[in-house]
């Protein structure tokens, strides 16, 4: 639980290389790159890098050790990386030696020895002008993902320059402003020469620039971002697509299939609550077909209903035709025909009077 967790390290990126001295007795002598340099275990790695940012693969084993590597020079003057979730700089100040990192400090407390800063009470306020074989160096090192290059991990970059971690500091500080760590950052990473001057005296420096790769300002300083946007950033400004609008009910067929006028209100309630409530046309039809149907109207055809004007009447709940009963004074002719009354008999158990149950 008190351990960093970290991606996996593919690589390094490094500004600078290094030449053999004139003496072989020296060290080797540091070079500056004016472009970016990827060095690497894996050949294949390596190779990739050149394929994207130009370059030649060559065997190569950097100082001070005996493990081959493979790097290659590029010609990218800047890359294109994303930041991890988190805080990706890791800043102090070391000493190393041959037996490896000897001293680490905050420049208040040295964490390996567990004391307060060495070379502050050894030199003083301006220890750090002092040779950097006799106080410690600030080294900064940040992670960063290469989007193009295979596999999942992280590529290091790491400098020892006192103005390089001023500037990476202040750029990495917005930037987790913004997103809290608590996202990915799309950046932009270029070597930019400088001058300073000090006590009368000139110093050429570089140092790597880190700045987000967003359209605006606005979209770096607004939160995270999503993994898409970190992988497009030109995504965050290109017009949102709008959706196809819904396609309307057909309201005036749902009314005609109504059977009262107040179902062909509930019809009206839905489609202003769908948002088309302006349609005054729309209103006028339904409130036609409400009134259609109070009157007894067949909204599809137009015909009235079988109650309505009908001289025949028609069978009652149960299917029964009502008997209509002609008075004395109907004229003769008008009942039908019957057999002679005095011919038809009742059952004897059904005589008229007999009350059989």
């Amino acid at each position: 639980m008190t351990m960093k967790k970290q991606a996996a390290e593919l690589g390094r990126i490094r500004t600078g290389s290094s030449r053999p001295h004139q003496d072989p007795k020296r060290k080797r002598i540091p070079v500056k790159s004016q472009t970016f340099i990827l060095s690497s275990h894996s050949r294949e790695y390596v190779a990739a890098a050149a394929d994207l940012y130009g370059g030649t693969v060559e065997e190569w084993t950097p100082q001070g050790q005996n493990v081959a590597q493979w790097r290659v020079i590029t010609e990218a003057r800047e890359l294109q990386a994303i930041l991890p979730a988190g805080d990706p700089l890791d800043q102090s100040y070391e000493m190393w030696s041959g037996g490896g990192c000897s001293r680490r400090c905050d420049g208040e407390f040295e964490r390996i020895r567990r004391e307060p800063c060495i070379c502050l009470a050894r030199f003083g306020e301006d220890w750090h002008e002092r040779p950097a074989d006799q106080v410690c160096r600030p080294t900064s090192r940040i992670g960063v993902y290469l989007p193009d290059m295979p596999d999942v991990g992280v590529w290091r970059l790491e400098t020892k320059s006192y103005y390089a971690a001023d500037v990476l500091a202040g750029g990495l500080d917005t930037i987790l402003q913004a997103t809290g760590g608590k996202g990915l950052m799309p950046v932009r990473m270029w070597i930019e020469q400088r001058t300073a001057v000090r006590n009368g005296k000139t110093k050429r420096f570089q140092v790597v620039m880190v700045v987000p790769s967003l359209p605006t300002l606005r979209h770096a300083l607004s939160g995270p971002i999503s993994t898409a946007a970190a992988l497009d950033p030109a995504s965050l400004s290109r017009p949102a697509i709008e959706a196809a609008p819904a396609e309307r009910p057909d309201y005036l067929d749902e009314a005609r299939k109504c059977r009262t006028a107040d179902e062909v209100l509930q019809v009206w309630q839905r489609a202003r609550n769908e948002g088309h409530g302006d349609d005054l046309e729309l209103r006028d039809d339904l409130k036609q077909i409400a009134e259609a149907i109070a009157q007894g109207v067949d909204p599809h055809t137009g015909e009235i209903g079988d109650d309505q004007g009908d001289d025949e009447p028609g069978p009652d709940d149960d299917g029964v035709y009502d008997v209509e009963v002609l008075g004395d004074d109907e004229p003769a002719g008008t009942e039908p025909p019957v057999a002679d009354p005095s011919s038809v008999s009742w059952p004897a158990a059904a005589q008229p009077g007999q009350g059989a149950r």
